[in-house]
């Protein structure tokens, strides 16, 4: 135990949630190194945005939202969003002084000694006494799995892996997937390949008219009674629909976005439906989402019967030291601004010995 630093608090990841929360610890007077620590397993500042597909450009980004304390201004919409938002999460943390560490990743959380907590990583082991826990999604594509998957001839990838559409020119392509990145795709792969095909498990609900604070709010609610209850969370968009914007009309026109059911079975050549419905294919884009990267809070035993982690707003019932941030409601970028802050409000009270509700 001679090489374990103390500290009061650790943030696993350095995106949005990470970095709200770490903001938030110092506007309170948390000092970086000595009462904190932030801890990120990617190569460079800019969270999940640094791995995103050159193609989405900045112009192309869905609800972006400043961290707090500083805005982006001057972002060029026809850059990628990788750059943008990498160059805006680089300039964040010198401007508040945050000394992420990185890459440093983190295998496991367990209880220790004293009341304190363990955070065992690449890089020595760290012992807290209160954990927020911002590590996103990103690192856990879902891959659903389907009759023959393993038999296709073609190539499988993950939105996690997509390259951008030139990669598939001319080829036959079937996007499996019902929310903003299965359309995204689709949308830009149909002007390349030689043919696509749309597949979802339930039909695409889009949604007329702005997005407005109270459908926000109402969308949020039904994630965080989710989570309340200890299910495991689905996105907020997943409750929200698809925005029908003049690309999407205009996609729904020309065939692009021309949904069909979830196929039953994959062939070498292709995908299938039990009523002998058949599509040849070179390439299946599994536009399929992701789940929470939680793998390393497994030694705590956090999860309940319902397969999630039960929540009041951002604490873990179960264990009060410990905040999921960006989790369920909080994975958006201005849920995860509103998360880091209360997160930190309640880990002030913890720390103080003053009560806290379970």
């Amino acid at each position: 135990m001679n090489n374990t630093r103390e500290v009061d608090v650790v943030v696993i990841g350095a995106g949005q949630a990470g970095l709200a929360g770490a903001y938030h610890l110092r506007r309170t007077g948390f000092e970086p190194d000595r009462d904190f620590v932030v801890l990120d397993h990617a190569p460079a500042p800019g969270g999940a945005w640094q791995f995103r597909w050159p193609s989405l450009t900045y112009g192309k980004v869905h609800g972006m939202h400043a961290l707090p304390g500083m805005e982006l201004t001057d972002g060029d919409p026809d850059r990628p969003s990788a750059e943008v938002i990498a160059e805006y999460f680089a300039a964040y943390e010198r401007a508040f002084d945050l000394r992420v560490r990185r890459p440093v990743d983190v295998k496991a959380v367990r209880e220790g000694e004293g009341g304190r907590l363990l955070v065992e990583t690449s890089d020595g082991t760290w012992s807290t006494r209160a954990l927020i826990n911002a590590t996103g999604t990103w690192d856990r594509p879902f891959w659903p799995r389907y009759p023959g998957q393993e038999t296709f001839r073609g190539r499988q990838l993950h939105t996690a892996q997509y390259p951008g559409p030139e990669e598939f020119a001319g080829l036959r392509v079937v996007v499996v997937g019902g929310g903003a990145s299965g359309t995204q795709h689709l949308m830009e792969l149909a002007p390349y390949a030689a043919a696509t095909t749309w597949v979802t498990r339930r039909p695409p609900v889009f949604r007329e008219g702005p997005f407005t604070e109270d459908v926000g709010r109402a969308a949020v609610a039904l994630v965080e009674d989710r989570v309340r209850q200890g299910l495991p969370p689905r996105s907020v968009v997943s409750v929200t629909g698809l925005p029908l914007n003049d690309a999407i009309r205009q996609a729904i026109a020309d065939g692009v976005l021309d949904r069909q059911p979830m196929f039953d079975r994959i062939t070498p050549e292709g995908v299938a439906w039990d009523d002998g419905r058949h599509v040849d294919a070179d390439v299946i884009l599994w536009a399929t989402g992701f789940r929470a990267a939680i793998d390393h809070l497994a030694p705590l035993k956090l999860r309940g019967p319902g397969g999630g982690i039960r929540l009041d707003g951002t604490r873990v019932t179960a264990d009060p030291r410990i905040h999921l941030v960006g989790y369920g409601p909080s994975a958006s970028t201005i849920g995860a601004n509103r998360a880091g802050r209360a997160a930190v409000r309640d880990i002030r009270r913890l720390l103080a010995g003053e009560p806290v509700a379970v």
